[in-house]
């Protein structure tokens, strides 16, 4: 009897996920504990693991299919891969027609050559003046006789791709009348005339993409509109010198780094500044809940964490009694858990306060949106050099970073 592919418990308050991509085909040998299915939440990415060695002999539900908690996902029968499993999956390739082959692209189209100018004749030179002309202005070069000096390209187009306008003929009229009646052999400007490269026409189902979002990304979008809509947001910008503060990392970043087994980056000196700011401001590290303000008194950090599935907050506990080798640390390993798509619900819940790097994209400045329930977030920004009046009326280049906190202005 096969054993059966399982929706696990989700966590707190989870009761639905998505099925984001099967690891594994109908066929496939798995050993015991190995990944085969990827579920996606609206908070966090997951793999269900294989209960037992085996065959994958049924896949049940697909990819993108919405699933409950306990909802059998497909079947896993013991053996090591020889039997029918492996010619039902063969089989049903068979089912599926194959797709016709893509039809040959037309052959470009190469223009005629153009005739010798004097093998014109008056039609054909007709045709010439309506292809590079406005309208109005073939109509004012055929009143006018100006057909030969438009051809020569003696009138200059300043219209789209280098039409020539009715403005452009009235401005020859006025000003090249000598140049209109040069003698034969005088030098004349030639205007290369534009035309459209030949190319294939983009067929319509490559113009446009859709594909749904995921359950994680609806989640951010809903959460940070709701924070628009909930909060009175208000963002205050600073700057700081950074120059005693990289002159410190660049004074112990070696030693730090053989000892600790870790580089010291500016992250850890934020947090350490965060929570000594938090704790002489306690507002900012509070949230409201219905009618009462809330005040922690400890500090669980956020760190943002760009991804290719969306942003997320893994969350650093107790930075206060957190060294800074422990902060960089924990901060680099939500980091990678993050990206790999690894991380738990517990490492995404119950922050006081967050930090937000968006110099990591070279931005100079931005307005952090609040992560609720927390009322502030703190953005860091590119390090840029800028030229600084000192105290002493001196100017000097000096290493600045723009600052940006954002707060819920009904507690701050």
């Amino acid at each position: 009897m096969g054993v059966h592919i399982v929706v696990p418990a989700l966590g707190e308050s989870v009761s639905e996920a998505t099925v984001a991509q099967w690891l594994k085909n109908v066929g496939d040998t798995v050993a015991r504990d190995e990944p085969v299915v990827e579920l996606e939440t609206d908070k966090v990415t997951l793999e269900v693991n294989a209960a037992d060695a085996g065959v994958i002999s049924e896949i049940t539900v697909q990819a993108g299919e919405n699933v409950a908690v306990g909802t059998v996902l497909g079947t896993i029968e013991p053996g090591s891969g020889a039997g029918e499993a492996p010619a039902k999956a063969a089989a049903q390739p068979a089912e599926v027609a194959p797709a016709p082959p893509p039809a040959a692209p037309p052959p470009p189209v190469t223009p005629p050559a153009a005739p010798p100018a004097a093998a014109v004749s008056a039609p054909a030179a007709a045709s010439t003046v309506t292809a590079f002309a406005m309208p109005a202005a073939a109509k004012m070069i055929a009143e006018h006789g100006l057909e030969e000096a438009f051809r020569q390209g003696r009138i200059d187009g300043t219209g789209k791709g280098g039409r020539v306008t009715k403005e452009d003929v009235q401005t020859f009229l006025a000003g090249g009348t000598q140049a209109a009646n040069a003698p034969e052999g005088a030098a004349v400007v030639t205007v290369p005339a534009f035309e459209r490269p030949a190319a294939e026409e983009r067929p319509e189902k490559d113009r446009e993409e859709r594909v749904p979002m995921s359950k994680l990304r609806r989640t951010i979008a809903a959460r940070l509109k709701e924070a628009q809509n909930t909060a009175a947001m208000l963002t205050t910008f600073n700057e700081v010198d950074m120059t005693a503060l990289t002159a410190v990392r660049n004074a112990y970043r070696d030693d730090f780094e053989k000892k600790h087994g870790v580089r010291l980056g500016f992250m850890s000196f934020f947090v350490k500044a965060c929570v000594t700011a938090l704790k002489e401001y306690p507002a900012v590290n509070g949230e409201i809940d219905g009618g009462d303000l809330v005040y922690k008194n400890y500090y669980d950090i956020g760190v943002a964490v760009g991804t290719p599935q969306g942003l997320v907050v893994p969350v650093v506990r107790d930075a206060d009694r957190l060294s800074f080798a422990e902060v960089e640390k924990g901060v680099n390993a939500l980091a990678k858990k993050a990206r790999d798509g690894k991380l738990s619900m517990a490492e995404l819940t119950g922050g006081t306060f967050t930090i937000t790097n968006g110099g990591v994209y070279g931005s100079l400045m931005s307005t952090p949106i609040l992560n609720p329930p927390q009322s502030g977030i703190l953005g860091m920004h590119k390090v840029q050099q800028r030229p600084m009046v000192l105290a002493d009326g001196s100017i000097q280049a000096r290493p600045m970073m723009y600052l940006a906190l954002s707060y819920d202005h009904r507690i701050i």
